[in-house]
């Protein structure tokens, strides 16, 4: 090995350091001197507000009283509140069943046919 071909490779690996050390300072200097809002930030946000307002939605719902079907006579209860009338029923097994598919029946009757309007022209 000659003096000419170990100052080659040390300039070669020199010539290399120098260039990834350039690389490093210009790719820290970018980085460092442009700031870019994350892509789907206002996406998040959204989408955390949309979820709050269902979570709240689902707690009113749960512990709140409502109707939701006067006609069938279908209404909504708290769970607490539910949980204690299912008890008390459950005390006798064959009345509660009874009692579920008589009520279960009357869920999924169909409603009466709305009564027609008068054609204006008789």
């Amino acid at each position: 090995m000659n003096l000419e071909q170990t100052n080659r490779g040390s300039g070669a690996a020199i010539g290399f350091l120098i260039a990834a050390g350039l690389f490093a300072a210009l790719a820290l200097g970018v980085k460092f001197s442009f700031h870019a809002p994350p892509i789907d930030e206002a996406r998040t946000a959204q989408f955390g507000k949309d979820l709050a307002e269902i979570r709240a939605t689902e707690e009113k719902s749960l512990s709140t009283a409502a109707v939701i079907d006067a006609q069938r006579g279908i209404v909504r209860l708290p769970i607490a509140e539910a949980m204690k009338l299912a008890a008390e029923k459950w005390k006798n097994p064959s009345a509660a069943r009874a009692d579920l598919d008589a009520r279960a029946e009357k869920a999924a009757a169909a409603l009466p046919k709305a009564p027609e309007k008068p054609n204006p022209f008789e």
